[in-house]
């Protein structure tokens, strides 16, 4: 099972730099575009419909995409100055209640991202662009980030008590 998970955690990760990779392109064929546009009028269309709206989608979903992957490398900023001063039981308590808390507070985000995919599709929420895109499908790139990093915060949390040493803390940060 762990295999599985981190191959997901790791796919959602790449998947996220792809879509990174995605915006940039975007945003130079857009700029290309205004240049000929500019020095040969006429010739090539001079914008992409809706490519504000597209690369802000694609932000959204590389975001939280990578919100799991980077918890389980070990990517989010922490800060250990309280916890180099702990004893190991308490860094232990501490990172447990600290994953218990962020993992509440990711369950009850995760279940209103649910709620308003449900509500995207029930009404037909369509961007407001020129090309109209159904809001539930960057919506559920959003939801689907969130449930990754409910189960990576669980992972970790349970990595945490069956190791019974702290998972979160290394000690080449500060």
């Amino acid at each position: 099972m762990r295999r599985f998970l981190n191959a997901t955690y790791k796919a959602a990760g790449m998947f996220s730099a792809f879509l990174i990779l995605a915006i940039c392109l975007l945003i130079s064929t857009q700029i290309v575009l205004n240049g000929m546009g500019r020095l040969m009028p006429g010739m090539l269309p001079s914008t992409i419909p809706s490519y504000a709206d597209f690369a802000g989608f694609m932000l959204a979903g590389a975001t939280f995409l990578a919100m799991a992957y980077t918890l389980r490398s070990g990517g989010h900023i922490r800060v250990n100055l309280v916890m180099q001063h702990l004893s190991p039981r308490l860094v232990i308590l501490a990172e447990g209640v600290t994953l218990l808390i962020a993992s509440a507070f990711v369950a009850f985000a995760l279940y209103f991202c649910g709620a308003l995919v449900w509500e995207s599709l029930h009404y037909g929420d369509v961007s407001n662009g020129i090309i109209p895109v159904p809001l539930w499908i960057p919506q559920l790139a959003m939801t689907f980030g969130m449930g990754l990093l409910l189960v990576a915060l669980l992972h970790t949390l349970f990595d945490l008590i069956t190791t019974g040493s702290s998972v979160l803390n290394t000690p080449d940060e500060v």
